[in-house]
């Protein structure tokens, strides 16, 4: 682990109608140990050059206590979790996640979270309070085989976890969803397995799911994508280059197929294909008298 200071830790969003709908992005921690192998993150557009050695920022907190009480408005959604993830193995130690959540709730800005990880349970009784104004959780789950996943997110927790995680956090009136992507070509881009998550998504009570069907591949990102690929599935990188050569979306060849058979397994089971975001609660009408006219 490494530790550096700050200038900023809540980051206006350039399109805040896009991702959830947020309108600040917090990352508390630079890198991730995860080791998700597909993870963009890696790419030299990003600056991390030792991605898998997380930097926590010292400052954090101080900081964000500062940028939450100037901002005028309270209604803008804060999201964490889009360049590492917030519940990194660090966080079972140092609670900067747990920290700023308790700084969030006191205001309370709405606040969104993307993780893998289980821990995110210990902090419910912060979730819950924030829930009271809008907390939503997005967990990242690819595939329904936890062997599979232990692979491709060495670090992470099952999916078996992840989809128990999911029907904690429902309990507790925050707002789920499964973030399905990247699902890899080749690998999990067949129709049972998307059969299996969907069905595994509603017995959790998740409210929302949102697919890739491919994934995005830049410079040193393929580079180790490729290199894991070749250690547990010898050919398969071979494959990627003649089917997509430097194509940066590497879409499945059935993507079309797949979201089409998605989108009607989610209409099946009551869950929306479309992102969640926080909608503030319209002002109460003003009911004039006649003597204010």
């Amino acid at each position: 682990m490494k530790s550096a200071e700050a200038k900023s830790i809540l980051i206006p969003n350039k399109y805040p109608s896009g991702w959830f709908g947020t309108k600040y992005t917090m990352n508390l921690y630079r890198g991730c140990d995860i080791q998700c192998i597909y993870c963009d993150s890696r790419s030299e557009r990003y600056g991390i050059d030792d991605f898998h050695n997380v930097t926590v920022k010292t400052n954090a907190l101080e900081l964000l206590q500062n940028e939450l009480a100037s901002k005028r408005s309270t209604d803008s959604t804060i999201g964490t979790g889009s360049m590492s993830d917030p519940y990194t193995l660090m966080e079972r130690k140092l609670r900067m996640t747990r920290g700023a959540l308790e700084l969030i709730a006191a205001y309370p800005f709405p606040i969104h979270i993307t993780t893998k990880s289980d821990l995110i349970l210990r902090d419910t009784d912060v979730l819950q309070q924030l829930a009271r104004k809008y907390a939503s959780v997005a967990v990242t789950i690819t595939t329904s085989d936890d062997e599979l996943a232990r692979i491709l997110e060495p670090h992470a927790p099952s999916s078996t976890e992840r989809f128990r995680t999911l029907a904690e956090l429902r309990k507790i009136g925050v707002v789920t969803s499964i973030t399905m992507m990247p699902i890899l070509p080749f690998l999990e881009d067949q129709f049972d397995n998307i059969e299996r998550l969907v069905e595994r998504a509603a017995a959790a009570g998740v409210q929302h799911m949102i697919a890739a069907f491919g994934v995005t591949l830049r410079d040193r990102q393929r580079a180790y994508f490729y290199q894991k690929l070749d250690e547990s599935f010898p050919g398969l990188s071979e494959r990627y280059k003649r089917t997509y050569g430097y194509d940066y979306e590497c879409k499945s060849v059935r993507e079309e197929e797949l979201k089409l058979h998605f989108q009607a397994l989610c209409a099946s089971c009551g869950i929306s294909t479309d992102m969640p975001f926080y909608k503030p609660p319209a002002p109460e009408a003003i009911q004039m008298s006649l003597f204010d006219m």
